[in-house]
C-alpha cells in the first residue's frame, strides 16, 4: 500500500523541506513554504518491466530527414520574437503582469494561424467558452476555425489532445491546470512543475507546439518553479507599463532563435495591433527639443529602435535628493551620475534627478549610457540637443566613451527617420555627420557650447 508523505515545499524556488520554517533556507524567502502530500511507493520507485528491457539507442548528427518548416501564425511581431514562426514541436512559456494582454495576445495568434489552415487548440483554465467566444468577437475572430474548451484536469486535456491532431495548442495558464496523480493543489509548485513535464512531452512526442501562459510574481519573475523555465524551448516576456497602449513582447530565452527579440504591438478596442516602425512610435514628433531630451538610437534584438531619452535636475526641497527613473536601470544612473560629478565637475549633490524612457519601453543595453548622460547635462545646463541627434556609447568609469555594437545599423536608422547628426564614440561614422567623443567631458562641452562643429 502506498506512504503518504508530507513536505514543505517553497513556492518561490521549488526546495523541498521535511519541516515548516519561516523563511526557506535555499532562496531565502518569507512564508513560502507550503505543506504538499506526496504519493510514493514503498521502497522506491521500483523500474518496470517496460523499463528494463527499453536500451539506450545512439544517434549520430547527421540526417536525412528534413526539419519541419517553422509554423507562420500570422502575427509578424510574434513570428519575429519566435525566431521565424513557431517551430513544431516546441514548448513556449508566455508571462507577464495580470492584464497586460497575454490572453488576448494568444487568441489572437491562434486565431489568425486557424484562418491559416493551422489547426489550433485554445484550453483555458480561467476563463469560461463564451467568454473566449465574446472577447474573439470583439476582436474580429468569431469566424476563426479554433477549436475550445474549459478545463484544468492534466488527464481530461491530454486525453483530447492525443484523440485529435493539433498543430498549435495554447495553454491558458499552466498555474490552473492540476493533475490527480499528485495531492497538491492546483498553482503550487508540484502541480505546476508535474503538469509542464508532461505537457512538454506530449509537445515532444506528437510534434505539437504547446504555448503555456504563465503567471507572474509581484517581482516580475514567472510564478512558480525554475524548472520549468528550463524544461520549455523559449521563455518570452510580455511587458507594458500602466498607462500606455504598447506591450512589448520579449524573448527570454529561444533555443531556435535570438534572444532579447522584441514585438511591439499597439492595444486598442479591437485587440492588439502590430507597430511596424516602433521608432516613430517611441519619438515625439512635435516642435522643438527641449532641454533635458536626447534621442538614444538602440538595438533589441535584430531590430535598431529609437527612443526619447527625457532628464529632469531640478533643486531639492529636502535634506535627501530624490533619484527616480522609469524605463532603465537605477544602478546604472547613480554610475552615471557619479561619472558626471567627478569626472565632468556637473554637481548633482543637491539636486533631484528624473530620468524617464518615453513611451514605456524597459532599455538595457549599455550603449544607452551617453544618451541618459547628455539629457542629464542637458536639462542641468538648460540647453537642448540639436532637433537632428542622435545619441549612443557606453561610459566607463573612468568617463571614457567606448564603442558599442552594431554602430552603423544605428545610424542607417537613424537617418532613414531624418536624423542627419549623431554624438557617438569615436569612429562610428565620419564628420560631420557623427561628432566623435572620447570621453564624456567632451560631449558635455558640446552640449554647454552648442558646438556640433
Amino acid at each position: 500500500m502506498a506512504r503518504d508523505g508530507a513536505v514543505y515545499v517553497c513556492q518561490s524556488c521549488g526546495a523541498s523541506q521535511t519541516k515548516w520554517a519561516g523563511q526557506c533556507p535555499a532562496c531565502g524567502g518569507w512564508n513560502s513554504l507550503v505543506e504538499e502530500i506526496t504519493t510514493r511507493p514503498p521502497g522506491g520507485l521500483a523500474p518496470t518491466k517496460a523499463t528494463r528491457a527499453r536500451g539506450l539507442i545512439f544517434e549520430g548528427l547527421k540526417s536525412d530527414t528534413p526539419s519541419p518548416p517553422r509554423i507562420a501564425t500570422g502575427v509578424d511581431e510574434f513570428d519575429r520574437v519566435c525566431g521565424g514562426g513557431v517551430v513544431p514541436g516546441s514548448a513556449i512559456l508566455v508571462g507577464g503582469d495580470p492584464g497586460v494582454g497575454k490572453s488576448t495576445l494568444l487568441l489572437q495568434v491562434v486565431g489568425h494561424a486557424a484562418a491559416r489552415g493551422v489547426s489550433c487548440a485554445y484550453i483555458s483554465g480561467e476563463e469560461a467558452v463564451e467568454q473566449i467566444r465574446g472577447r474573439a468577437a470583439r476582436m474580429g475572430l468569431a469566424h476563426a476555425p479554433v477549436k475550445l474548451a474549459a478545463e484544468t484536469a492534466l488527464r481530461d486535456i491530454l486525453d483530447g489532445l492525443k484523440k485529435e491532431h493539433f498543430d498549435l495548442v495554447v495553454i491558458d495558464s499552466i498555474q490552473t491546470m492540476w493533475s490527480d496523480a499528485h495531492e497538491a493543489g492546483p498553482g503550487s509548485v508540484t502541480q505546476v512543475r508535474n503538469c509542464a513535464a508532461e505537457l512538454v512531452r506530449l509537445a515532444k512526442k506528437r510534434g505539437i507546439a504547446v504555448i503555456l501562459v504563465g503567471h507572474v510574481t509581484k517581482d516580475g519573475q514567472i510564478a512558480g518553479p525554475r524548472v520549468v523555465e528550463h524544461m520549455v524551448d523559449a521563455v518570452l516576456s510580455f511587458e507594458g507599463e500602466r498607462g500606455y497602449p504598447f506591450r512589448i513582447l520579449r524573448g527570454a530565452k529561444n533555443r531556435f532563435g535570438a534572444t532579447d527579440e522584441i514585438g511591439v504591438f499597439e492595444m486598442g478596442d479591437a485587440g492588439l495591433s502590430e507597430v511596424i516602425n516602433p521608432s516613430a512610435l517611441f519619438l515625439n514628433e512635435g516642435g522643438e527639443r527641449a532641454a533635458g531630451a536626447a534621442v538614444f538610437a538602440g538595438i533589441e534584438g535584430s531590430r535598431p529602435v529609437l527612443v526619447e531619452f527625457q532628464a529632469l535636475v531640478a533643486p531639492s526641497a529636502y535634506g535627501t535628493p530624490r533619484r527616480a527613473v522609469v524605463g532603465w536601470d537605477t544602478g546604472r544612473l547613480a554610475m552615471v551620475l557619479a561619472v558626471l560629478e567627478s569626472r565632468c565637475g556637473l554637481a548633482f549633490g543637491n539636486r533631484d534627478v528624473y530620468l524617464n524612457v518615453a513611451g514605456g519601453l524597459r532599455i538595457t543595453e549599455p550603449a544607452a549610457d551617453l544618451a541618459a548622460a547628455a539629457a542629464l547635462a542637458s536639462s542641468a545646463l538648460d540647453q537642448a540637443l540639436p532637433q537632428d541627434c542622435v545619441v549612443f556609447g557606453e561610459v566607463s568609469l573612468s568617463g571614457e566613451v567606448r564603442p558599442v555594437g552594431r554602430m552603423d545599423a544605428r545610424l542607417k536608422e537613424a537617418a532613414k527617420l531624418g536624423f542627419a547628426r549623431a554624438l557617438a564614440p569615436q569612429g562610428a561614422g565620419e564628420p560631420p555627420t557623427v561628432t566623435g567623443v572620447s570621453r564624456l567631458v567632451d560631449a558635455v562641452t558640446r552640449i554647454g557650447e552648442q558646438n556640433w562643429s
